[in-house]
């Protein structure tokens, strides 16, 4: 295809669709191939995409197809390994869609494959690290404008979701259909920019409602304290129970407060830091000067989000170009996420690295005394809807 890489879509659900018609505005991307169980589930694709894609209900199938050279896996959580080792075993780039997995073990088992196949590009779908606001924040930290970190604190209320939501599909918010609630749906990409911004904490205590707004088996809101190597502590509250939401991050630092919201930085500015402060003052309510600063960027994105992961892949591949999220590097928001439910439904604070063979077995418990089988959840999240949806 000389400068297009030709890319198929596994999972032809909500997600899968909308990822079909992204990529018929890329230049150096051609989608040549969907995949799905359901047959019917490529109606749903525009009839001028659907009549120039091979569309197979097969994935052994979709491999023997050589015009595929990657493949964008949005199906449910728990197939997402599978299908990304497949790809890769037949020689496949790959993108998977937010969680690369259901927990820690399962994402060391993609790892692990991953180191088999260094001369495949594998990306993980963090669109939100495109975001301009996010990229001049982490310039801002990387780069020591803020100085040492004391306090984070990201509240993330703006997922609402009604009890029609959860039961559009047997498989939502389940232990053995999702494996999670708001944590593994609606947050992952959050919890990937709290550890790309922050780094991994040591500790988290969380508090954890299962079911508290709505008839479902699984978190639906969440209020966790973290503690870092460094000293800096953290706060991260989210909930698909409450509106209107807020979705507000702020970074206590010792050059100042920084605060994300509605697309925008401010950026209230220490002339002193506040350690040298405490220290160097000579009144006991004296505070250092401070400069009121709203952050400027260019908030002009060439493509949408997810657009930008893709084509930063088919570039990955034909060029060389480094990828924005390494399908490495899913684990740690994932390991966070499974850190705060662990933590809850324990009652205790439980420290990083979690053990990733007690996280499994804590969920294939919740799974064994839920209403639901795991078998009966799996099939229904594959015939309902073969998509990961937010």
């Amino acid at each position: 295809m000389g400068n297009k890489v030709g890319f198929a879509i596994v999972g032809v659900g909500n997600m899968g669709n909308a990822h079909a018609q992204m990529m018929q505005k890329l230049d150096n991307v051609e989608l040549v191939a969907v995949c799905d169980i359901r047959e019917k589930a490529f109606d749903n694709l525009p009839a001028d995409i659907r009549s120039k894609v091979q569309c197979y209900t097969d994935i052994n199938q979709l491999w023997q197809n050589e015009a595929v050279q990657a493949v964008l896996i949005a199906v449910p959580h728990y197939f997402h390994v599978d299908i990304a080792i497949d790809a890769m075993e037949h020689g496949r780039h790959i993108i998977v869609e937010k969680p690369i997995s259901v927990h820690k073990a399962e994402a060391e088992r993609l790892i692990e494959a991953c180191k088999k196949h260094p001369e495949l590009i594998r990306s993980a779908m963090f669109n939100q690290r495109t975001l301009p606001a996010h990229k001049k924040l982490k310039s801002l930290i990387d780069n020591g404008e803020l100085g040492k970190i004391n306090r984070v604190n990201w509240i993330v209320t703006d997922w609402f979701r009604t009890q029609a939501y959860y039961d559009s599909g047997d498989w939502r918010a389940t232990w053995a259909g999702e494996g999670g609630g708001v944590l593994l749906n609606q947050c992952p990409h959050q919890l990937d920019l709290m550890q790309w911004l922050f780094g991994m904490p040591s500790m988290v205590c969380a508090q954890v409602k299962i079911g508290k707004y709505h008839d479902i088996e699984v978190e639906d809101e969440v209020n966790a304290y973290l503690e870092y190597p460094n000293g800096c502590v953290g706060n991260f509250i989210t909930t698909t129970g409450e509106t209107p939401g807020t979705n507000r991050l702020e970074i206590a630092a010792e050059k100042g407060r920084v605060v994300l919201e509605g697309g925008k930085i401010s950026f209230i500015r220490n002339e002193e830091e506040t350690s040298a402060h405490i220290k160097n003052a000579t009144r006991g309510f004296s505070r250092p000067e401070v400069w009121e600063c709203s952050i400027p960027f260019n908030n002009n994105m060439p493509h949408p989000q997810h657009a930008t992961v893709v084509q930063n892949v088919a570039n990955a591949i034909l060029k060389g170009e480094k990828l924005i999220a390494p399908v490495e590097e899913g684990i740690n928001g994932l390991e966070l996420g499974n850190a705060m439910l662990m933590s809850g439904l324990k009652k205790q604070p439980v420290t990083l690295p979690i053990d990733s063979a007690e996280y499994a077995e804590i969920l294939a418990g919740l799974i064994a005394s839920s209403t639901r089988s795991k078998k009966e959840s799996k099939e229904s999240a594959a015939a309902a809807n073969m998509s990961s949806t937010y």
